[in-house]
């Protein structure tokens, strides 16, 4: 967990320690800042784009803007401090041993699909009521086996960035390829393909995904109806955001609901 003598820890979702003495945490999308402890090796994945000031191996504080489907290598020993106003979905495993793999520094690899794909499998058993112990440590074996040895070239993100922060302005309304492509100068098809490489996912499922993100939270801060939750989220009606739960978290609206309420519940909660 992140520790700190004099800021407050990054807030934990849920907490897991696997029978391999991994530990896995799920970050929500919540304001923190805090230190990474520097006596264990982490590989993280970023489950939704945030932003805000890190500083890694040194005392300089940058910005920063972590987009979805980064997968983050952090070796023992290395310093890491972060903090973002808002936060974004988070998912990291840490462990100590002798296994670390042989780099110096901390690799950051950007649509790291893959990455992505394990990371939101490990988080449907996470949330559940009673996670799967079997399932849950073959998941993370896997996912710990991504661990990158060295340094590759990563993808350009100027490319899509324009389409990428359209799409979290405008996720409500319907958006297509014609609708994004014009944004970075490319066919449709271009775009279709740098997308993939930048983000780890199709520009369908990260919409779709981004959907689901806005939608968690308005279930767990408001008593909004499930039919108004999926109007204001994007989703052309109330059994198609229930479809993305059940596929995407394992649990209807409804029951993700009532086992993550931020707020009393009111008149015309269901």
């Amino acid at each position: 967990m992140r520790t700190n003598t004099t800021v407050s820890c990054r807030p934990v979702r849920r907490t897991i320690r696997t029978s391999g003495a991994v530990i896995l945490e799920l970050y929500p999308a919540a304001p923190y800042s805090g230190r990474d402890p520097r006596n264990v090796q982490s590989l993280g994945i970023a489950l939704e784009r945030q932003r805000g000031v890190h500083a890694i191996s040194s005392d300089v504080r940058v910005d920063f803007d972590a987009w979805p489907g980064v997968l983050a290598c952090t070796p023992p020993g290395i310093d890491v401090f972060s903090e973002s106003p808002v936060g974004g979905e988070y998912l990291v495993a840490r462990w100590e041993g002798t296994d670390a793999v042989p780099i110096a520094r901390r690799i950051e690899l950007p649509g790291h699909r893959a990455g992505m794909t394990l990371g939101r499998r490990i988080r449907h058993e996470l949330l559940a009521s009673h996670p799967d112990p079997l399932a849950l440590e073959q998941l993370t074996l896997q996912f710990i086996g991504l661990r990158p040895h060295s340094v590759r070239n990563p993808p350009s993100r100027a490319a899509v960035r324009n389409a990428l922060d359209r799409i979290s302005d405008e996720y409500a309304r319907p958006l297509t390829l014609a609708d994004l492509a014009p944004l970075t100068n490319q066919t449709p098809l271009q775009f279709l393909r740098e997308f993939m490489r930048a983000v780890g996912m199709t520009p369908h499922a990260f919409i779709t995904e981004t959907r689901l993100q806005a939608s968690r939270r308005m279930l767990e801060h408001s008593d909004a109806p499930l039919a108004t939750v999926a109007a204001q989220c994007g989703f052309s009606h109330q059994s198609h955001m229930g479809s993305a739960f059940r596929r995407m978290l394992g649990m209807t609206p409804g029951e993700y609901r009532r086992a993550h309420r931020l707020v009393e519940p009111g008149p015309n909660a269901t």
